[in-house]
């Protein structure tokens, strides 16, 4: 079964392309999570904030990683993440042409 995180905070910037040459290596390193499946960033610069769609194969490796990434948030001083935790429906999102790989 696959489970979204979705993580979502406040956040002043850098978005666009410095966003993306700010933090390619944490993109780098997510890959490397056990039981990440994918990411899709998302960010609004006009309401400043940032929002991170996570596929995990378990509940346990999200909320593993939940945990995780909240402390480096947090170092980072964000202080406003909220989360979601979501079981996929994976027949549904297959016909909407989603996948859980």
């Amino acid at each position: 079964m696959t489970y979204i995180l979705q993580m979502d905070f406040d956040m002043d910037g850098p978005f666009g392309e410095e966003m993306a040459e700010g933090f390619a290596g944490t993109a780098e390193s997510i890959n490397e999570e056990k039981g990440f499946l994918w990411k899709v960033w998302t960010e609004n610069p006009d309401t400043k904030e940032a929002v991170g769609i996570y596929a995990f194969e378990t509940k346990e490796a999200a909320e593993k990683y939940l945990e995780k990434h909240s402390a480096r948030l947090e170092e980072f001083g964000v202080t406003s993440i909220r989360s979601k935790l979501f079981r996929m429906n994976e027949t549904l999102t297959k016909i909407n042409y989603g996948t859980a790989e």
